[in-house]
């Protein structure tokens, strides 16, 4: 199996998040399960997908149908592993974090590692060779196997960031789902959150016009240029054109008025990836929606103070999540709206 291909180091203009989403990086070896988990295996495309399952209640995972609600978590861009961590530098660790306290709880996960990558390595030969659809096809397979391996009654779904816009597409056509819930999610198609980025990052000259251009063909649907400049081509690689198409495809809040399932949006205010318009664009798209918007959560759902803490919190696994997130995620999966 080859390895996954590492980009050229991404632009100083690009956050740690945003460089990630564009970069595979090296391919890490996956996460080993900790104490009171049970590895889960569902069949891929050429080889099986891994994930790992925490139970929500003391006895063992799989003795007898699981009563009460279980949660799939979606991981985000890049090589993102089923801990939360992803290339180096990105080791927040908040996906286990997460699932340690919604056990806590009486709430059972199952956080996953993405087709080709860590655990998921034999599923296809090429991570990159992927499509948002391709991620939405392998959470169906993950409910079915969720069902079959703990008789679980009530499945939600979670993504965060990228994963957010996986759960919203894959709900689509999973069916017999409890509801979504949307961490940190783009509520805007991303060329209007690359036109933003670059905006901000890009002094005003040739290179800022042309990859302006490069986002308006990518919207269109006629794919990357041939020639692409240097310092852009981290951000746009032939390697992941298809990917690229299939994610520019996307509109958010239009998947989010879609649904009739339970939803909640959580999204914190110190986020220096996706802000406070992007829940309010998911969740005032559908009127059933719940949001909370919590003032001291950064994009990896960590308490930051400022702009140096907050990008510290990106490599602390041992910093607790914000306040109030897993207790909102918890409340909500009791107690559904409507």
């Amino acid at each position: 199996m080859r390895p996954v291909t590492s980009c050229a180091k991404a632009p100083a203009m690009l956050s740690p998040l945003h460089a990630a989403l564009f970069c595979a990086g090296a391919l890490l070896a996956a996460p080993g399960p900790a104490a009171g988990e049970t590895l889960l295996h569902a069949p891929g495309p050429q080889g099986r997908l891994e994930g790992a399952f925490t139970p929500g209640a003391p006895d063992g995972p799989m003795d007898g149908p699981v009563d009460r609600p279980v949660l799939l978590l979606v991981p985000g861009s890049g090589p993102t592993d089923r801990d939360g961590n992803g290339l180096p530098g990105l080791r927040p660790g908040t996906y286990r974090l997460l699932a340690e306290g919604l056990a806590a709880r009486g709430i059972a996960t199952l956080r996953i590692d993405k087709r080709g990558l860590h655990g998921s390595q034999a599923a296809v030969p090429d991570p990159e060779a992927v499509t948002m659809a391709d991620y939405a096809a392998d959470v169906g397979t993950w409910v079915a196997t969720l069902r079959q391996e703990t008789g679980a009654r009530c499945i939600w779904l979670a993504g965060h960031s990228e994963g957010g816009l996986v759960v919203l597409l894959a709900a689509q056509t999973v069916p017999d789902l409890c509801g979504l819930v949307l961490l940190a999610t783009p509520g805007r198609p991303l060329g209007a959150l690359l036109r933003e980025q670059l905006h901000a990052a890009l002094p005003e000259g040739p290179l800022r016009a042309e990859a302006m251009a490069i986002i308006a063909r990518l919207e269109a649907g006629q794919g990357l240029p041939e020639t692409i400049s240097p310092g852009l081509r981290p951000l746009f690689r032939p390697q992941i054109a298809g990917f690229l198409a299939s994610v520019f495809a996307l509109d958010p809040a239009r998947l989010a008025a879609g649904t009739r399932l339970p939803l909640l949006v959580l999204q914190g205010l110190q986020d220096l990836q996706v802000g406070r318009a992007d829940a309010e664009a998911l969740a005032g798209a559908n009127p059933a929606a719940r949001l909370v918007l919590l003032p001291e959560a950064n994009h990896v759902l960590k308490a930051v103070t400022d702009r140096a803490d907050n990008l510290a919190a990106y490599g602390d696994p041992d910093r607790p999540l914000a306040p109030g997130v897993v207790e909102a995620i918890a409340g909500f999966l009791a107690a559904p709206p409507g």
